[in-house]
């Protein structure tokens, strides 16, 4: 069987789903896992951007840089960019949160990282929702 765009789309937004799930039941184990937090918050995004790319037929490179992908979103739809500041104070978390030399984030941008996350993908969810079914 064939796998059709709206299966993939489908696919990339369960994974965010499920990172950003992580994310939130990693919050309760406070502090010690600020970086997991931040790490899955980050990725949850980066799979709602890139499931809306393969929706509207855009091929993307392989990056962690949330604003290079709301670049490539830009043209079609200009809806994410309330949140381009708080994306591009997510990007990083994608690789520093990996490696000690870092540092540990903070409970306070743990916390905003699970709420940018939480609405970029419920927006999207809202947007895709209609052409899903």
């Amino acid at each position: 069987m064939r796998r059709t765009r709206a299966d993939a789309v489908r696919a990339w937004l369960m994974k965010a789903r499920k990172d950003l799930e992580t994310a939130r039941q990693m919050s309760r184990l406070g502090s010690d896992y600020t970086d997991i937090v931040c790490f899955h918050a980050q990725q949850a995004a980066e799979k709602a951007l890139k499931g809306y790319l393969v929706w509207l037929g855009i091929d993307f490179p392989k990056t962690h840089v949330l604003e290079d992908l709301l670049d490539l979103i830009a043209p079609r739809d200009t809806s994410l960019e309330r949140w381009r500041v708080d994306l591009q104070a997510l990007s990083p978390l994608a690789v520093e949160t990996r490696y000690p030399e870092f540092g540990q984030p903070s409970l306070q941008e743990a916390q905003k990282a699970i709420v940018t996350a939480e609405q970029v993908l419920e927006h999207l969810q809202g947007v895709l929702g209609e052409c899903l079914g």
